[in-house]
Formats: structure tokens, sequence, C-alpha cells
């Protein structure tokens, strides 16, 4: 099945209503083993695309995560990228900054984790925080040290988004592709994960009263995320707003997406020339002896 995923990708310019888009769609698939075939087939193409991603050695894939808490950021990247080469891919997770971090501008301390040429980087979050936590809860911005005609100036945001853009288009221009995915759920499946953390063992650990005290911001969440797509979701590098109600159909998406992005370069792998083509006959003669 060929998923269409312009149906999920936040146009240009668009005004976003979250409301407006969908967190639940009809399943992509027809039973647990159809979805089990699906996504192992999404993953042998994505296994063969990043060799080729490696050899071509021309680009590199930065995919961004963003997401309400428990929407599946982690299951979405274990199960997609489970048959990547890890050598060939990096995963940060941003939490607080640090001190150090603090000290600097608000995009340095992702910047010494993009991925190199050839390579897969992933943002479990990342410096978007900045304009979604960060603007949901503005104290924050006080362990910043930023100047204070910074801090109070009217298009503090705006700004914030345009040094974002300006950010990704240097990137882009110098062979970094980016993917950004929101995980659009739904806040009573929120409310059911939750509960399931607290029935489940094994999850009570990611569970906690601070999770409890983010949901009472859900409303101002959700506007940030629709001021946040809506001013940062470019051609070069767009947002896609994956319905996440249903962990299968996301994985199956997100896979698609990620896939479409790959084989849209243009790589090829390296041609020998006569001069390497010689060192290869030099080296079978070698091995042969």
């Amino acid at each position: 099945m060929k998923i269409n995923c312009d149906d999920f990708r936040v146009a240009e310019g668009t005004k976003v209503e979250l409301a407006a888009r969908p967190t639940n769609i009809k399943p992509l698939y027809k039973s647990r083993k159809h979805y089990q075939s699906l996504i192992e087939a999404h993953i042998a193409e994505l296994t063969e695309q990043q060799s080729l991603l490696y050899a071509s050695n021309s680009y590199s894939l930065l995919l961004i995560f963003q997401a309400m808490d428990a929407a599946g950021k982690d299951s979405a990247i274990k199960h997609v990228m489970s048959g990547v080469n890890p050598q060939g891919c990096q995963v940060f997770s941003f939490k607080h900054p640090s001190t150090a971090e603090l000290a600097h501008d608000f995009l340095w301390r992702t910047t010494s984790c993009l991925p190199e040429r050839g390579r897969i980087g992933i943002f479990n979050r990342s410096y978007y925080e900045e304009v979604l936590i960060v603007r949901v809860q503005p104290e924050i911005l006080q362990s910043e040290g930023l100047p204070s005609e910074t801090l109070e100036g009217q298009e503090f945001w705006q700004q914030r988004y345009q040094s974002i853009n300006d950010l990704e288009s240097h990137l882009h221009r110098n062979g970094t592709r980016i993917i950004k995915f929101f995980l659009h759920l739904s806040k009573e499946e929120q409310r059911l994960r939750f509960l399931r953390r607290i029935d489940e063992p094994d999850k009570n650990w990611k569970f906690s009263m601070a999770d409890i005290e983010q949901r009472k911001f859900w409303p101002q969440y959700q506007e940030a995320y629709e001021a946040c797509l809506g001013a940062t979701s470019t051609s070069n590098s767009p947002w896609y707003a994956v319905p996440a109600d249903d962990k299968q159909n996301a994985h199956l998406i997100i896979s698609q997406i990620i896939l479409d992005a790959l084989k849209s370069l243009r790589m090829s792998y390296p041609i020998p020339d006569s001069a390497w083509k010689g060192e290869l006959k030099l080296i079978r003669k070698r091995l042969e002896i």
C-alpha cells in the first residue's frame, strides 16, 4: 500500500489548526501480521537507502521528532529505524539545558550534534523546545541570560522562528535534508497511555507528577505547536503532522516519509575510474596467489 505523505505535510505559509487535523485515521493495515509485513518491507528499503546515503557521501539526513508526552516518539524511533546500521545513525535526546548550554544562544547545543555527510541524525526533541515549552512557560527564559531589549521585543517569537528557518536553510544548502515530525496525539489517548504507564510496572519509570502538571497546559501547547508549525514548515524543511493515536499507523507513515525523502535525492554508488579499476585488478591478483 502506497501512503500519500502529502496528506500529513504542513504546507509552507499555512495557518495551522490542529483541531482540524486528525489524531487517528483508518488503519493502513488489515491485521497485526499485515502491519508487520509492511513495516519490515519499509525497514528493508530504509536499510538499502542508508547504505546508498553512506556510500554517496553527499547528503545527510536530520529527523526531528516533537510531540506531547506519551505520543510515541521513542517507539517510532525504535521501530522505524530498527534496521538502520548504528554506525551511520545517531540519536540525541535533548533534556533541560546545562549551565554551559544556557550560556550560549538557543541553537548552540544542537549544532555539534548535526549529522555528518552520509549519515542520519535523529533529534528526540530539539531546538524547537525553545519555541514550545519555553513559550508555554516563559519563566524559563529568565535562566537564559538574554538582554532585556531582546526579551521585551514584540517580535521575540517571530525572531526565534526566523533564526530556526535561517539555520535550516543553511543546512539544506550544504546537503542536510531535514524532516520534522509532530506526532499528533489526542488528549484522551494521552490519558489512556498515562494510565497504562501506571498499570504496567515496567512502564512506571516513564511517569511522574511532572507529566500531569504539563497536561494542565494542553491548550497552550496546542497553540504553541500551531504557531511553530505554521512559521517553520518550509518547502525544504517540512513539518508532518502525523496522526499518533494508532502507533502502528504512525510508524508506517513516518517510515514512508523518510523513504520518499531518501529516494528523492540524487544518490549513486561511486563508479571506479580507470586508475581505481587498475588497483582492483592488482588486488585481485594478490588475493588469487
